[in-house]
């Protein structure tokens, strides 16, 4: 495989998707379907114009980059005083709704494959909690839907992937101790898990404070030129997650508390994250979801079986939809009790993407082979491409509906 042919493949892409993205739209046809499928379409499955590894460095590169860039960009458009005001639903998403759904999600997915291991089954959980409002944009971009209901889908989104990962790298430290022969009963995965959570968090808070301030000062003195505040945050992301990395914390987290805290130090800094997040940030998300299904796709194919799409069905709807749902009930809106087509509303909104794509490679980084993983890879990569479609084609209409019998809100 020629890098610089998938270099020049993702360049084309852009410009094509860029000139008819417009027209695309008119016809449901999200960011996300136009990448993945492209790479579907060149990949072995398709006309088998270029292949690519998972574990291939660039792969691991652009990955680890885009999962940097959306942690920190989560985080920091998550304005906490304006959180304070309206913490009540995104609450019950996350305090209620979450544990819930990973405790369903395990459970379902020991009883549909009661052959593999419990914490696989965990693990396979927990890739799949983590919502990407990104594969509804409309839902949460459109003035049609009511502000606050967009709001707690976005904040659940930007939430719940930076609550899942430690939980991730937790699980994960369990099973590669495991297979490299560890007791687990000995202290060593926790002792790990605590400096990856631990430092991460520590060194991404101070990276993320001081750099906000030193802009804040910079710019107050006139000493930056204006071009380059959009750059000095995608500098912090990339600083805190290495430094993080060389202290032996994870980067990932370290990123995620950098945002949080260069978001709600600086006004200016979340205004110009936001502005790289719609654009620069945008097209790594898109070359992601390109690599999926280019790389990740056919690799796992084979072992799509139909198991593994009624798991994915069910963790589209039932999984995710019922939590929610359960969560919410007797809610209020500005002092009316949210209905049924709200919950549900807010319940199917809940896309599995970016995030279940970025963390299952890195999972499939970190243990070297797909042996042994197979059932947990083609799961998440089935469900994560139902939603890509069942997601993509259902946010315009379904935010038009909504946004036509909700506009009192």
């Amino acid at each position: 495989m020629n890098e610089h042919i998938i270099i020049l493949t993702v360049a084309l892409l852009v410009l094509l998707y860029g000139y008819i993205s417009k027209a695309l739209a008119t016809v449901n046809i999200s960011g996300p379907m136009f990448f993945a499928g492209v790479g579907l379409l060149i990949s072995p499955l398709g006309l088998n114009v270029s292949q690519v590894d998972v574990n291939a460095d660039f792969v691991i590169i652009i990955v680890e980059i885009a999962l940097v860039l959306v942690l920190f960009s989560d985080a920091a458009l998550l304005d906490l005083k304006l959180l304070r005001r309206s913490w009540q639903l995104p609450a019950r998403l996350l305090v209620v709704s979450l544990p819930i759904t990973i405790l369903l999600g395990t459970l379902t997915a020991q009883f549909i494959f009661p052959d593999e291991p419990g914490i696989y089954m965990l693990l396979l959980a927990l890739l799949l909690t983590p919502t990407d409002a990104a594969l509804g944009k409309a839902v949460v971009s459109d003035p049609k839907v009511p502000k606050k209901i967009r709001s707690t889908i976005n904040v659940e989104s930007g939430l719940n992937d930076g609550i899942i990962f430690p939980l991730v790298v937790t699980v994960l430290a369990i099973i590669t101790s495991n297979l490299t022969h560890i007791d687990t009963g000995d202290s060593h995965w926790f002792q790990y898990v605590l400096q990856q959570v631990g430092f991460g968090a520590f060194v991404g808070a101070g990276v993320g404070y001081i750099g906000a301030k030193l802009s804040v000062i910079s710019v107050n003195k006139n000493w930056m030129v204006g071009s380059y505040q959009n750059l000095i945050p995608i500098g912090l992301a990339i600083l805190s997650f290495y430094l993080a990395e060389y202290f032996h914390g994870n980067g990932f987290i370290a990123a995620f508390f950098a945002g949080l805290l260069v978001g709600n130090t600086s006004v200016k800094a979340r205004n110009h994250i936001e502005d790289f997040a719609e654009s620069e940030g945008e097209l790594l998300v898109l070359i992601s979801f390109f690599l999926f299904g280019l790389a990740f796709v056919p690799q796992i194919i084979d072992y799509v079986t139909i198991k593994v799409f009624i798991y994915a069905f069910l963790s589209l709807t039932i999984l995710r939809m019922l939590p929610v749902m359960f969560s919410l009930l007797g809610a209020k809106l500005d002092g009316n009790k949210l209905d049924l087509s709200t919950l549900a509303f807010i319940a199917w909104f809940g896309p599995r993407g970016i995030a279940s794509i970025l963390y299952v490679l890195i999972v499939a980084h970190e243990v070297g082979e797909v042996s042994g993983f197979e059932t947990l890879y083609a799961t998440v990569m089935v469900t994560v491409f139902l939603s890509i479609i069942a997601h993509g084609l259902t946010a315009q209409p379904l935010a038009n509906w909504y946004g036509k019998t909700h506009n009192d809100n």
